[in-house]
């Protein structure tokens, strides 16, 4: 079999010589370059499976070989060489389109299995991976071309190390998106361990990230390790990252920076191999501007973001996931897979779902056990009533008439000049307004309106606007 070649790019004679000296151990062939001048012609010349690269050259910068790699090579993983401490430029490198990268002095040990890694990713061109990746991310179920969309992006982005931010609303399945991230990546047969961030009490926190040793406080009556050592070689999942405390921000923008972990009451910190994602339903720029969540570890871990859409603009997808769902959900129970009538069917692609997937799933789950003879009404849905509350008193952008406040009707009755007439036309006019500019979508012309996607559906219904 012919061996594996990597080519080093770094100036520095010392770490040219070092990485030369592992790989060969490793049984690659190596190349060096000490110039961008020399890496570019050679890379002209050579197929090579991974590259090194310093980032700053006597002719010019890492940055600049990273970004005609990721052009003219895509198939060839990419990783950057930084000084100690410099995560920014990593983090620019990353967004560029790198790998990975290792910070100077050089740890053999984490060398090594960035290069395995690496070299796994190198094995599959980066076409086949796309295609591969459409099949593997089809759970993620649905035709629209949101979905499509987001399905391309987890193929693409699965190639990388990057940490990977994946924002949306709750019940849109984030964690899926993760999984699915994990399972194309070259980490797939690592572990995946997700964690919610939520659901740990503060006091514990550090304990369940890093792992503690045996006396190092009351009740730790043996040595644990943290969620990080068993995500080795894997995924670490950080759902609702927003929840996190600010100590423990703190605590892991270091271990990101160091890709190490100190377990309470050990001496030493322990090497981490560990790709992590997170995730929340929650407006995190926002949190940064609030002072609420550490902007630096925003940054961090926001190095790719992939925004997953929302039910509601997921045009068509309704009638596949409830098919899917309600199959799954029949043979969880046991029991046939019921009919779901047209007009239910219907029902469902007109409720606009604040709860996303999760709450359709809940909703077919509830019509399964309500329905007779295994037919599924409009009534087994129960979501007229649920609208209806939603309605209510769920937005704080609908406002409701005071108790004190006369009707249009009583206006009208008293002899007045009919106030609340007068708004609603206001109303119905801009309304009618930006649904003409958006092409009818509702969606947008909610947004146009400035409030939001219920709000509007509510006016609509007050309105009488068909």
């Amino acid at each position: 079999m012919t061996k594996q070649t990597v080519l080093v790019i770094d100036d520095e004679r010392d770490i040219r010589e070092l990485l030369s000296i592992t790989l060969g151990r490793m049984d690659l062939n190596v190349d060096t370059a000490a110039s961008v001048g020399d890496a570019k012609k050679l890379l002209g010349e050579v197929r090579y499976d991974l590259c090194f690269t310093d980032m700053r050259l006597p002719d010019g910068t890492g940055q600049e070989l990273i970004e005609l790699i990721a052009r003219e090579h895509p198939e060839t993983p990419v990783a950057m060489i930084t000084a100690y401490g410099n995560v920014e430029a990593a983090v620019d490198a990353l967004k560029a389109g790198a790998f990975d990268f290792v910070s100077k002095p050089v740890d053999i040990h984490m060398l090594r299995r960035l290069v395995q890694t690496a070299l796994r990713v190198g094995q599959q061109p980066a076409e086949q991976a796309s295609d591969e990746g459409e099949v593997q991310a089809s759970r993620l179920v649905g035709e629209s071309q949101p979905l499509k969309e987001v399905r391309a992006r987890i193929a693409k982005v699965a190639r990388s190390q990057a940490p990977i931010y994946i924002s949306g609303e709750s019940g849109t399945g984030k964690e899926l998106v993760a999984r699915s991230i994990h399972e194309l990546g070259p980490r797939a047969a690592g572990p995946f361990v997700p964690v919610n961030c939520g659901a740990i009490p503060s006091e514990l926190m550090e304990s369940e990230f890093f792992g503690h040793k045996k006396g190092s406080f009351t009740g730790a009556h043996a040595d644990k390790e943290g969620l990080f050592q068993t995500a080795s070689g894997g995924t670490l999942f950080l759902d609702e990252v927003a929840e996190l405390p600010l100590h423990m921000q703190v605590k892991l923008l270091r271990v990101i920076q160091e890709k190490a972990v100190r377990p309470i009451g050990g001496r030493g910190e322990v090497p981490i191999d560990v790709r992590i994602l997170s995730a929340t339903h929650k407006d995190l720029a926002r949190l940064v501007q609030t002072g609420h969540f550490r902007q630096d570890l925003y940054y961090r871990i926001n190095v790719i973001e992939l925004r997953v859409p929302p039910l509601r603009e997921r045009e068509g997808d309704i009638p596949l996931l409830a098919a899917h769902i309600l199959k799954r959900l029949s043979e969880q129970a046991g029991v046939s897979v019921p009919t779901l009538q047209p007009a239910a069917l219907q029902a469902l692609t007109d409720y606009d779902f604040p709860g996303n997937v999760r709450e359709l799933e809940n909703v077919l789950e509830r019509a399964i056990a309500l329905c007779d003879a295994g037919v599924i009404e409009p009534a087994d849905l129960m979501l007229e009533s649920t609208a209806e509350h939603d309605d209510e008193d769920s937005d704080d952008d609908i406002d409701e008439p005071a108790d004190d406040e006369p009707s249009s009707a009583a206006a009208e009755n008293s002899g007045g000049v009919g106030l609340d007439d007068y708004i609603s036309n206001i109303e119905r006019d801009a309304i009618m307004k930006a649904l003409k500019e958006t092409r009818y979508n509702k969606t947008a012309a909610a947004k146009k309106l400035g409030i939001t996607f219920r709000a509007l559906r509510y006016k609509l219904k007050k309105l009488g606007i068909d």
